[in-house]
């Protein structure tokens, strides 16, 4: 799919949640702003932004009402940064009015809506850019060129491994956070699905497994340290229709929060790739370490150039249908298991809780492709295999 917008001033931008991970996003259009690339046209907040708040971005129109403000402003490009239920109507509200998109992760809280979404804006004709920065990084295409090159030999399997701490707050921050399903409505915001979700996406996109078809088989083990709904420690391992296993292990409970990271295994060597900074490090027989640091394309800014010159979009929906179906898997799967009580502590300065072990657990589930429960942790099991 592609469109062609002629480039002669900035295009027109409306900004769908400008709060939270919006202030992100508000930060990126003034960067793009200044560059001439875009202008912010209209924000669509429950609560107007403030003066302060759009300092460098002049005087943007806003309101509540999504639709009426596309159509007031002549949005050109719509930035959808909302609660994650939301995400398919208002993407097909954008489409309708012919707006291109920008649409935050995970895409959508189901595998049905997924499908509604994308089937909905590739017939309306309009872009959409699915919001995984990491898969800007120019790391990708050298890593998967490194593959192809027969750099690691043959490729056995792909790893990826994220330990973070969140704070008890944080499932506090929204009332959808931390919730499976919300008034009926499927939510889906666990660790794999939302803070951790690159770890996921930038695995499949490193095996050339990024469309739902490539998926043959998946394996979950989901559990929650916290009070809340959802997972926060977990891991899932997919297996490709060419018969490779990507394991993904993370956890919102590290004892020493770290980097994370995705780690390419072959017969010969292995790859290291942390995607939050763009580095990675070759380590194969016969050669010393090779570590490089790659630059980084932003998504709104290629979305920007498809539009005004056809270069090629980095993250089209179809390309995210199998990070979708790991998506679809967990929200399947059986409620998460809350951890024994001997197995995590509360850090009372941190106002969070730890599980005993976690690092180590993740890394382990990384470097073996295994899953918690084949590593001998007491507390895992595991949960149905989900099919294609």
């Amino acid at each position: 799919m592609s469109a062609h917008i002629p480039a002669r001033t900035a295009l027109p931008v409306v900004l769908a949640g400008a709060r939270g991970h919006g202030h992100w996003h508000l930060a990126n259009i003034r960067r793009l702003q200044d560059k001439g690339l875009v202008r912010l046209a209209g924000v669509c907040d429950l609560t107007p932004l403030t003066e302060d708040e759009l300092t460098g971005l002049g005087t943007p129109e806003q309101s509540a009402d999504f639709g009426a403000l596309l159509d007031s402003t002549g949005a050109a490009i719509a930035v959808i940064c909302t609660p994650i239920p939301t995400h398919t109507d208002l993407a097909l509200t954008a489409a309708e009015r012919g707006v291109h998109l920008l649409l935050e992760k995970p895409p959508a809280p189901s595998y049905a809506e997924f499908r509604r979404m994308a089937d909905g804006i590739a017939a309306a004709g309009t872009v959409c850019q699915i919001g995984f920065q990491s898969l800007g990084s120019h790391a990708v295409p050298a890593i998967r060129e490194l593959i192809a090159k027969g750099v690691l030999g043959e490729v056995t399997g792909i790893g990826a491994a994220g330990a973070w701490a969140r704070d008890e707050a944080y499932y506090r921050r929204a009332p959808w956070a931390g919730r499976r399903r919300m008034d009926g409505a499927d939510v889906v915001d666990g660790v794999l699905t939302n803070p951790l979700a690159h770890a996921v996406a930038t695995a499949l996109a490193l095996d050339g497994s990024t469309r739902a078809d490539d998926v043959a088989g998946i394996e979950t083990e989901l559990l929650r340290a916290n009070d809340i709904e959802s997972d926060d420690t977990s891991c899932v391992r997919v297996t490709t229709r060419d018969g490779r296993r990507i394991t993904v292990a993370a956890t919102l409970c590290a004892e020493r929060p770290g980097e994370p990271y995705v780690l390419v295994h072959g017969d010969s060597g292995r790859i290291t790739f942390w995607y939050k900074q763009d580095r990675v490090l070759v380590q194969r027989s016969g050669h010393g370490p090779e570590e490089t640091e790659y630059g980084r394309t932003d998504l709104l800014e290629n979305l920007v150039a498809h539009l005004t010159d056809s270069t090629p979009l980095l993250v089209a929906p179809e390309s995210t249908g199998a990070f979708m179906k790991v998506v679809e898997a967990i929200r399947r799967a059986p409620d998460p298991d809350r951890l024994p009580a001997g197995a995590w502590e509360r850090l009372p300065a941190e106002n969070r809780r730890v599980v005993t072990g976690i690092d180590g657990l993740v890394a382990a589930a990384a470097d073996t492709l295994a899953l918690y429960s084949e590593l001998g942790v007491s507390w895992a099991r595991p949960d149905e295999v989900s099919g294609r």
